[in-house]
């Protein structure tokens, strides 16, 4: 699934390139001419996100025996974690787009955003219980609410009739409001607890249409975390794992 979402990011990115030198074989009246010569302007997106994680387990990990004090959940004298996978699943994000332009060809953007999501991880656990094993299946859901503050660099393609393309690149500083980082064990139950903050690393690439109104655009953008957002709690869930990234893909329609 990964490899493929990546597929679609380059394949959309290299029709965005293409498509305005279809639209250009047909002349139209421009709409809002002027408006790229504006110092500055402001509009806002809605999107829709696909939040992943990027997984890396720790060598040998299958053969390390958690016991019963450490796995409360379990009922299992003794477990071995025997793999781990995640299952990604779509939100929404909204935000608010503010515009500075540099020259011709480039601009500053800072779009502050609220996105809803959530992630799954599936661990496959082996468990020993009195002689007995047994192979069990157990998901921990990871639900988040990032405010997001993205500062990119925007190129802008020459403009065809009414149709732009563009591309950019950035960071952005992300904070998690609904983090399970304080969450304690409670009925025997442990949470996998993911920490607050993250700086991410964006490219993207869209298309914006000038309207007689406003300008419309459509707009593929991927993030990388570059930290490690595990928190460890020396359980099951969480020793094996080397490192745990954030990763998102976000389609998004901007309104300006």
């Amino acid at each position: 699934m990964r490899y493929s979402i990546i597929k679609t990011f380059i394949i959309a990115a290299i029709l965005i390139a293409i498509v305005p030198d279809s639209l250009a074989q047909r002349v139209r009246v421009r709409n809002l001419n002027n408006y790229d010569l504006s110092p500055y302007h402001f509009g806002f997106i809605l999107g829709m996100n696909q939040m992943l994680f990027s997984v890396n387990t720790k060598p040998g990990f299958q053969d390390v025996s958690y016991y019963a004090l450490q796995t409360p959940d379990l009922y299992a004298d003794s477990s071995r974690l025997y793999s781990l996978e995640h299952k990604p699943s779509f939100g929404f994000t909204i935000g608010i787009v503010s515009n500075l332009r540099i020259n011709d060809n480039f601009d500053l953007r800072f779009v502050p955003s609220l996105s809803f999501g959530e992630r799954d991880l599936k661990y496959s656990i082996l468990t020993h219980f009195e002689g007995e094993q047994d192979l069990i299946s157990v998901s921990k859901k990871l639900q988040s609410t990032f405010v997001e503050f993205p500062l990119h660099l925007k190129y802008k393609g020459s403009r065809l009739n009414n149709v732009r393309p563009y591309w950019l690149i950035g960071a952005k500083y992300s904070l998690d409001l609904a983090s399970d980082s304080k969450k304690k064990e409670e009925n025997n139950t442990i949470y996998v607890a993911l920490k607050r903050s993250d700086i991410y690393a964006e490219m993207g690439a869209g298309l914006d249409f000038y309207t007689t109104f406003f300008k419309f655009g459509i707009e593929l953008k991927m993030s990388y975390g570059l930290n490690d957002i595990l928190k460890r709690e020396g359980n099951i869930y969480t020793l094996p794992v080397d490192k745990l990234n954030s990763k998102l893909f976000l389609l998004s329609f901007t309104f300006e």
